[in-house]
């Protein structure tokens, strides 16, 4: 009897000090479009509600999303999201037609501009815009977390900041060494870093060079004394082998989303260390 009581006892002062606690803000149910997005995105949710940090990925691993295939689970994701992040139909042509086929009750925020060069992350300064615009957007939603993501967002931000003057410092020996990339993806990067690039192999990665095209770069490398030809861990590098069979450059590989990386707050800085470290490796020896 006294055991029973005891037990009945405790159950109630838990349940008791259970309800007593504050209701706790699960966040929202966020999804990103690509691995950079999502890394800062991650960022600014961090240690806000269950799975902290851990908004929805739809791109992963060393997938294009130029011309990815959604499969059942994306829709699944989305469809039950609150937020969706991406970049714009520029980038994520995949998934022009299923936001826009999103109810009204879902918040959809393109981070990048209209016909712009849609590569825009790699510029830390416009990483550290989509920040703000995160933090924002999330505080609007969820104003009970609101103080949070802008706490993470000034902690992400000032990251963003000591990152890019790394990078200025890692690079400046290469910045007048020519190179070639494999598509044109580098632009918001190279004019950050003041970098000397030739030009790309192909104007859109979905579309590689033809025979004519191919004779005009070859010779474009031996005229320019080209470094280094670039490709990216999604792409075949058949084609730059093809490039600089003959010729003195050299290849390199670049990984504009982080597709080898493991996702999560810390892919973006790793991901750009990571382009900075493959420059100054391919480049380094003529700097």
């Amino acid at each position: 009897m006294t055991g029973s009581f005891q037990k009945f006892a405790a159950t109630a002062l838990f349940a008791f000090l259970l309800a007593a606690l504050p209701a706790r803000a699960e966040g929202v149910k966020v999804v990103a479009s690509i691995a950079p997005v999502h890394s800062l995105l991650a960022g600014v949710m961090a240690g806000i509600g269950e799975g902290a940090g851990e908004a929805g990925l739809l791109v992963r691993g060393a997938r294009s999303p130029h011309d990815y295939v959604m499969k059942p689970s994306d829709a699944r994701m989305l469809h039950t999201a609150q937020v969706v992040f991406w970049i714009g139909p520029e980038m994520e042509s995949f998934l022009a037609k299923p936001v826009a086929a999103l109810a009204d009750t879902v918040r959809v925020v393109k981070l990048g501009g209209e016909g712009e060069e849609p590569h825009n992350w790699l510029d830390p300064q416009i990483a550290a815009r989509m920040v703000r615009d995160m933090v924002r957007v999330l505080g609007e939603i969820d104003a009970a977390n609101a103080e949070r993501y802008i706490e993470n967002g000034n902690k992400v931000r000032a990251g963003l900041i000591v990152l890019e003057r790394e990078l200025h410092k890692v690079l400046k020996p290469v910045a007048v060494v020519p190179y070639l990339v494999y598509h044109d993806a580098y632009r918001y990067f190279e004019k950050r870093f003041d970098l000397a690039a030739h030009g790309a192999v192909a104007v859109n990665a979905d579309r590689p060079p033809g025979a004519k095209q191919v004779s005009a770069l070859r010779r474009l490398i031996i005229a320019s004394q080209i470094v280094c030809v670039f490709t990216e861990p999604q792409f075949t590098p058949a084609l730059a082998k093809t490039l600089t069979q003959g010729t003195n450059a050299r290849l390199g590989s670049l990984d504009p989303l982080g597709a080898v990386l493991k996702p999560g707050p810390g892919l973006y800085a790793a991901m750009m260390r990571g382009m900075a470290s493959s420059m100054l490796a391919c480049l380094g020896a003529n700097g």
